[in-house]
């Protein structure tokens, strides 16, 4: 079968059948693989399209500072450049992908946005404290926190999968996500944001990633149950669970062969480009959604529903 697909400037076709007999659906990419995680921005094909011209910010995060875990890449760059656009200053930590950190801060600062880049381990609590110190000798204050880093592999049986995968998966996922979470806490003031990254995987249970899955469902309980205990301090916890986006944590977990499919069983039969959910972590982060606390919100093109 012949399927064409265009996403921005770009065209692509892929000839090939992927247990969908009836259905025509949007090729993600073609077939590829990275062996290591995380993977590199700069090594994928197509690239990324992480930036919607189209999109004019408002001064929604007019002279707010946001840290954005993991936004060197992926769904954290997509944040990263609308947090930029809508008035914000944003810190990057993120673990050795130099080369995609420094286009990221390249972007920002030819946006005429202010970034400050952190390279180290999230999962050690000495480098979350270093976050926290240098954002604020940097720029003063904190007013958002993008929990996004995170690592991903694929097993296709509970034992494939490692002591070492496991207990790296959970630190990653979850010790990091807490460390820094807590070194932030006693800085952040009335109105302020936690944004955390779950999983369409969550809820519907992928088979072949099963530690990726535990963490993201502890996202979920760590989400609602934060945002409980800080609601009358007026500081919002909610979480998004994105479904299949272009980001290097795709090439970097899943057999070539997978590739192509990736979204093809969402109802809108496709993956997605990270431009597409950042204006969701723009709504989440702003008074937009003064409101909203301890939800979970769902990018996934119908994968899950309910």
């Amino acid at each position: 079968m012949n399927y064409d697909y265009q996403f921005g400037n770009k065209a692509y076709n892929y000839y090939g059948n992927f247990g969908i007999e009836s259905t025509k659906y949007q090729i993600m990419a073609p077939e590829q693989h990275q062996n290591r995680q995380p993977g590199f921005e700069y090594l994928m094909t197509p690239s990324p399209i992480f930036d919607n011209p189209c999109y004019k910010g408002s001064g929604k995060l007019k002279d707010k500072v946001a840290i954005i875990t993991g936004a060197d890449s992926g769904l954290g760059r997509a944040a990263a450049i609308a947090f930029v656009k809508e008035g914000a200053k944003v810190v990057i930590p993120y673990y050795d992908e130099h080369v995609d950190a420094n286009e990221t801060k390249n972007y920002i600062e030819n946006l005429g946005g202010e970034c400050l880049l952190l390279s180290g381990d999230i999962s050690d609590k000495a480098f979350c404290k270093k976050i926290v110190e240098c954002t604020l000798e940097r720029f003063g204050k904190i007013d958002i926190l993008v929990n996004n880093a995170g690592v991903q592999y694929q097993a296709d049986s509970l034992e494939e999968i490692s002591d070492e995968q496991f207990d790296w998966t959970m630190k990653v996922n979850i010790y990091g996500m807490f460390y820094l979470t807590r070194e932030v806490l006693p800085y952040l003031k009335s109105g302020a944001s936690i944004i955390n990254l779950s999983s369409v995987t969550t809820f519907y249970g992928d088979p072949q990633l099963i530690d990726y899955v535990t963490t993201k469902g502890a996202i979920v309980g760590f989400t609602r149950a934060l945002a409980r205990n800080l609601a009358l301090k007026n500081i919002r916890v909610n979480a998004i669970a994105p479904g299949f986006f272009w980001t290097p944590l795709q090439p970097a977990c899943w057999v070539k062969e997978k590739i192509p499919s990736l979204g093809s069983n969402a109802a809108m039969a496709r993956g997605a480009m990270p431009y597409e959910l950042a204006p969701t972590f723009v709504f989440l982060a702003s008074d937009d959604s003064s409101y909203v606390t301890g939800q979970v919100l769902h990018n996934n093109g119908g994968q899950v529903m309910g």
